[in-house]
């Protein structure tokens, strides 16, 4: 998708009057009883009008997570990356998964790595957004899905809202991520992916998508997508209600459905922790 910013410039005009005390008052008559408007001193110009700022970018809730010390068995570090949303200004949620022992066990509390996260861009490059790192994690009792609170508040950007009811089979959703562009080759995408997918069952705390045209690895959810939002976008795709997340699913880009983890029924558990809308 691509966004284009159009920033106009006015142009202001000055003109000076010369003549008898008695000019300025003929030509008021003349204009209807309106005075000339004062002009700035000469050889002085006129101040610039102000520009804009830019607009925000579309989906600025989406959250790209990276880590380069993850500890593992005997000795090392590797690298990592999962997908997220902001829910909160200072949290994100995303897979549980995603914060782990040596054991790959779910753990809670501060990392024992450090977890970057970046808010509010659609690729590496762009300019703004907002960084910070996770400084505490909190577990989901159901589903594979986590809380990270961030070292900092993320300002100017609105998080996404929860789902709060059940979805339906045929609901069409959009998914987002920033996880890799291959199964077996490992390395989150430089740009945020994107794509369109159907509910097409629901179980008690996960439901299954599958997706709208031909699957792609840059339209569907591949390694370190984990945590990916799925979501109803706004009108203006600014913003959006958050209604599952990636868990698992068949090996990318293969065909098959999505298993995600429903928001909706751990809402209220969320907003306790973060005071999610």
């Amino acid at each position: 998708m691509t966004l284009a910013v159009l920033v106009g410039a006015g142009i202001a005009f000055a003109g000076a009057v010369i003549g008898t005390p008695e000019t300025g008052p003929a030509l008021a008559a003349a204009l209807g009883g309106h005075s000339l408007p004062d002009t700035a001193p000469l050889g002085r110009s006129p101040a610039p009008a102000p520009v804009p700022p830019p607009p925000s970018p579309i989906l600025p809730f989406n959250a790209k997570l990276t880590s380069d010390d993850i500890p593992v068995p005997g000795g090392g570090v590797r690298d990592g990356a999962c997908s997220g949303s902001l829910v909160a200004p200072q949290w994100v949620v995303t897979a549980g998964h995603c914060f782990h022992d040596l054991k790959d066990a779910r753990i809670g509390g501060r990392p024992r790595y450090t977890m970057t996260v970046t808010v509010g861009r659609l690729k590496d490059t762009d300019p703004g957004g907002h960084t910070a790192v996770v400084v505490d994690v909190r577990q989901s009792p159901v589903n594979d899905l986590a809380v990270a609170k961030l070292s900092a508040p993320v300002p100017g950007i609105a998080p996404v809202t929860l789902a709060s009811t059940r979805p339906k089979v045929g609901e069409e959703l959009q998914f987002a991520g920033w996880g890799s562009h291959s199964a077996t080759v490992l390395g989150p995408s430089d740009h945020l992916k994107r794509g369109r997918f159907r509910v097409s069952g629901i179980a008690e705390s996960t439901l299954e998508a599958l997706p709208i045209g031909t699957r792609t690895v840059d339209n569907g959810p591949c390694p370190e997508d984990s945590g990916g939002p799925f979501f109803v976008s706004d009108d203006d795709d600014r913003s959006g209600t958050l209604v599952a997340i990636v868990n698992t699913g068949p090996p990318c880009p293969g065909p098959g459905a999505e298993t995600i983890a429903r928001v909706d029924v751990v809402a209220d558990w969320i907003r306790e922790q973060t005071g999610a809308a």
